[in-house]
């Protein structure tokens, strides 16, 4: 069984910079959506919302008339 050594400043240090590095790297591949993508994005999140919203006011309207209360 392999057991590794422990530094106390190494195994503080180690998960903050590899947080950093993540970051870094999702950085470099972020981009500002132009407006077609941004349409989209907003068109798609949207339909999304209403999706759930008319779920939550189905299951409501359900609970409502099958109980007599809300």
């Amino acid at each position: 069984m392999n057991i590794p050594s422990f530094d106390v400043n190494a195994g503080f240090l180690n998960p903050i910079t590899d947080f950093v590095k993540q970051s870094k790297r999702v950085l470099n591949v972020t981009h500002k959506p132009g407006k077609i993508e941004f349409r989209q994005i907003a068109y798609v999140t949207g339909i999304g919302m209403a999706i759930i919203g008319l779920t939550g006011f189905s299951i409501s309207m359900i609970v409502h008339f099958a109980t007599g209360r809300l």
